[in-house]
């Protein structure tokens, strides 16, 4: 059984490596072409009113994925950018003139932000138009609905399946087991070893996998709520709706993994595990190794945070 009292640590698995997200900030170990290992930290930034938003109930859940999307897309950037450049061209890269921390930091949140909002847009409208395309046949509000959400499934899962036919994303897919893998032991209590970790499971029931399957599920309950004719309110229905889809499939990720440990209820939440089959495989060792890397100098950084905010605390 879990330990449902240690901080619930998240990542995400990018270009020959792992991320690792903290409560003070945010890791990234990337094993380069030499073998070594590299790193990137990114401290959260204090704000106030979005750690209030984070605290509000179906808000915070579209509050928590604008912030994924901007720094998943920063530690993307540098894995991808990094993870092939020869060591010996780290001083001439390094001392080329580059923009403000400020500049990059606001470039990749807002690329991360529209990335999501487009794709998202766009799974969420061709269904739309593909279940009226076939109102003929299948007529009638709730069918409609239905037929949508099915569409919308077997677009979703298409996509992955044959997107991690290809060489780089089936390695992105064995480092986001690792990261599973890593969580489940750290969560298991076990100390973070190679064999400790290969053990885990590569399935986890906080994977955004299954998040993305709950808002195809959430979102026909919800569209059965508003009208599907005529086709432009339909449309313009699903454009607005998605904050609501997304704010209450996040509620229902958290519920998923609170219940995980009852037998009864446990089930809930294995749909999602069932798409982490496709999105997840099996990691070799030294993909492990990174992925304990980026875990462990998490900790190790995430602690001096936590050391130096509580010494600057006026007694």
């Amino acid at each position: 059984m879990s330990d449902t009292n240690k901080p619930a640590y998240g990542g995400q698995a990018v270009v020959e490596g792992v991320m690792f997200q903290g409560k003070h900030t945010s890791v990234t170990a990337i094993r380069r072409k030499d073998g070594s290992i590299d790193y990137l930290e990114v401290p959260k930034q204090p704000k106030p009113i979005r750690t209030k938003l984070k605290k509000i109930p179906f808000i915070r859940g579209v509050v928590a994925i604008i912030d994924a999307s901007g720094n998943g897309t920063k530690h993307l950037n540098f894995s991808s950018e990094r993870y092939d450049v020869d060591p010996s061209e780290d001083e001439e890269v390094l001392g080329k003139e580059e923009p403000s921390k400020l500049t990059l930091l606001l470039g990749a949140a807002a690329i991360g932000v529209i990335s999501f909002a487009f794709v998202k847009t766009l799974f969420t409208l061709l269904p739309a138009l593909a279940a009226a395309s076939l109102a003929f046949i299948f007529p009638g509000h709730v069918v409609q609905n239905l037929i949508e959400g099915f569409i919308k499934l077997i677009l979703l899962l298409g996509y992955i399946y044959f997107i991690s036919l290809t060489p780089i994303v089936k390695r992105v897919f064995q480092y986001h087991g690792a990261e599973h893998k890593v969580i489940n032991a750290y969560e298991a209590g076990l100390p973070i070893t190679i064999d400790n970790v290969q053990k885990q499971s590569r399935l986890h029931y906080r994977c955004g996998s299954s998040f993305i399957l709950f808002t195809v599920v959430i979102g026909v309950f919800i569209y059965l709520l508003v009208p599907t004719d005529p086709l432009w309110v339909r449309l313009v229905y699903r454009v607005a709706l998605i904050p609501v889809v997304l704010g209450v499939s996040f509620e229902v990720l958290q519920l998923t993994n609170k219940v995980r440990d009852i037998p009864v209820l446990k089930g809930l939440g294995y749909p999602g595990l069932w798409v982490q089959l496709l999105t997840t495989k099996n990691p070799d060792d030294k993909q492990v190794d990174v992925a304990i890397h980026s875990f462990n100098e998490l900790l190790s950084r995430d602690k001096l945070r936590e050391e130096d905010d509580s010494s600057t605390k006026v007694v």
